[in-house]
């Protein structure tokens, strides 16, 4: 009987926190240096740039429907935890992004040099 009220405890206390727990953050890419890269790392960077952002998406859904699933008997803690995360993770996004297309150019200008030479 103890255990059983233990765990309507932890449920009733701290059950979005313990869904919280089931959103993972994807593992950030890295970006190949564009003007040292080969079409072959620059065509690899792109694709993990894809799927890092599909896999961000659903990280954001999560954490989206952790804070909508706590609705207002959430802590003002908790909410804030979990809008941090959210904009980080956007944050990251905007990073990668810029990053990728700082070294695309790179990449293509190089590409361009080197043609003409």
């Amino acid at each position: 009987m103890t255990i059983l009220r233990f765990f309507s405890a932890l449920l009733a206390f701290g059950g979005s926190n313990l869904a919280f727990a089931q959103c993972d953050a994807p593992p950030m890419v890295s970006v190949p240096a564009g003007d040292e890269a080969t079409l072959e790392q620059m065509i690899e960077a792109q694709t993990g740039v894809k799927d890092f952002m599909e896999e961000m998406d659903v990280y954001l859904a999560c954490v989206d429907e952790e804070i909508e699933a706590a609705g207002e008997e959430a802590t003002e803690e908790y909410r804030e935890e979990m809008v941090e995360l959210y904009n980080d993770g956007v944050a990251q996004l905007e990073e990668l992004a810029a990053d990728f297309n700082e070294a695309r150019q790179l990449f293509e200008e190089t590409a361009s040099e080197n043609s003409e030479e």
